[in-house]
């Protein structure tokens, strides 16, 4: 028998903690293929996530285009002192169709050299 989080549990925070999750912009991801609906994490509330998700691009710099999706980051890919749960992190993700860029929201602050910029 495997086990995974059930879906309906992934997203444990209420649409407003978006607010207060890092904004992030990276150049590129581009593999897509691993990115999550939101929907089928928060359901009929996903017009609620998107939209705070949507505004806090915006205000970073994102122009608007492209689908905002959900990527899963596993506990081992931080470092061990951070203490993340088994379960990883969940961080939102869209793409800028003009130019390739990459903008995520994080609901911590994630270790990687290339994140140094992150605002709130």
């Amino acid at each position: 028998m495997s086990y995974t989080v059930p879906a309906g549990k992934v997203i444990d925070y209420q649409p407003e903690s978006i607010r207060s999750f890092l904004v992030y912009g990276f150049e590129w991801i581009d593999n897509l293929l691993f990115l999550q609906d939101p929907e089928a994490f928060v359901g009929a509330r996903a017009a609620e996530y998107l939209g705070i998700a949507k505004e806090r691009f915006i205000e970073f710099g994102w122009e608007g285009d492209g689908v905002i999706q959900l990527l899963w980051l596993p506990s081992f890919v931080f470092p061990l002192g951070l203490k993340v749960p088994p379960v990883g992190v969940v961080v939102w993700h869209v793409k800028q169709e003009e130019n390739g860029i990459s903008y995520l929201l994080s609901p911590i602050a994630l270790p990687f050299e290339d994140f140094s910029g992150a605002r709130q």
